[in-house]
């Protein structure tokens, strides 16, 4: 008998096309080991290897197809193997319909595994019938002819039930100063030089944007006001339906001319309002610090 048992084994099988590498992606972004195309034969040995002391995993994760020429065969008395010996492995079919198959290799380029000297169309029903004997294992059929790729994830998500948990999006509020570049990892950009400069005032040149003195100069101005009062409802209203997207990271960079006053100034502004024990946030002054 095994060891130990995981909460959850899933088998991703069906056809090539259908969204396997996606719905693998989105299982080890929630905390399942992911293995694809591991060989059949090797499965169960796989399940007895320890645990890792302290890992914590929600599953395991695996992709099994037609990649590996002995699949077909092979896994039925794997799978009924494991079940016997205590193992509950959950095999999910994934399928599309051919037209949509067709039209996700010519997006892709890829060769068909089964494509050889066959034409496409051949070779995707080729493997439909090939596949037949494992569809009838599965526990769930997911269709996946009508989802986007953050769709199929979210399906995913709600499939696997409670053991998935999404991390929390990651958000970065970032400044930085124009005369450095534009951070490339920003997602959302948005120019403040529209806000009197500190710079060319006496006494605030040598602060920067964390100092009470910039903050208040800065923050106090109805421009800015009015900015970060529209700005807040934009944010609030976006941060949901990009977590809804499952985003791995949103970064939310602020820029002025050298990333030392009045970007510094409306990043801490944001990030404060942005705040709380339930989101994973950070604040990061690119340029702050270089010399001016």
């Amino acid at each position: 008998m095994p060891e130990r048992r995981m909460d959850r084994i899933i088998v991703i099988t069906g056809l090539s096309g259908s969204g396997k590498s996606v719905a693998l992606e989105a299982l080890e972004d929630a905390g399942f080991y992911c293995v694809d195309n591991l060989p059949v034969i090797l499965l169960k040995k796989f399940l007895e290897l320890p645990v890792e002391q302290g890992a914590e995993l929600s599953g395991l994760a695996f992709v099994m197809d037609l990649r590996e020429r002995g699949f077909v065969d092979a896994f039925p008395a794997i799978y009924h193997d494991l079940r016997e010996s205590g193992y509950v492995v959950e095999v999910w079919f994934m399928e599309a319909d051919v037209g949509v198959i067709v039209r996700r290799y010519s997006q892709t380029r890829r060769h068909h595994p089964l494509s050889n000297d066959r034409p496409l169309m051949d070779a995707i029903r080729l493997e439909i019938k090939r596949l037949a004997s494992i569809r009838e294992l599965a526990c769930r059929v997911i269709d996946t002819s009508a989802y986007n790729i953050h769709e199929l994830k979210s399906l995913i998500f709600e499939l696997a039930g409670e053991s998935v948990r999404m991390p929390a999006m990651c958000i970065n509020i970032l400044s930085f100063g124009f005369k450095h570049g534009i951070p490339p990892e920003a997602d959302i950009v948005m120019d403040v030089r529209f806000i009197k400069n500190p710079y060319f005032v006496s006494g605030l040149r040598p602060l920067d944007g964390r100092s009470s003195a910039v903050r208040r100069f800065v923050l106090e101005k109805n421009e800015t006001m009015l900015f970060l009062k529209r700005f807040f409802e934009l944010i609030d209203f976006l941060i949901p339906e990009y977590e809804k997207e499952n985003r791995a990271y949103l970064t939310i960079a602020f820029g002025c001319t050298g990333g030392i006053h009045r970007s510094v100034a409306v990043a801490e502004a944001i990030f404060d309002h942005l705040r709380s024990p339930e989101r994973n946030i950070k604040l990061i002054h690119r340029d702050v610090d270089l010399e001016d």
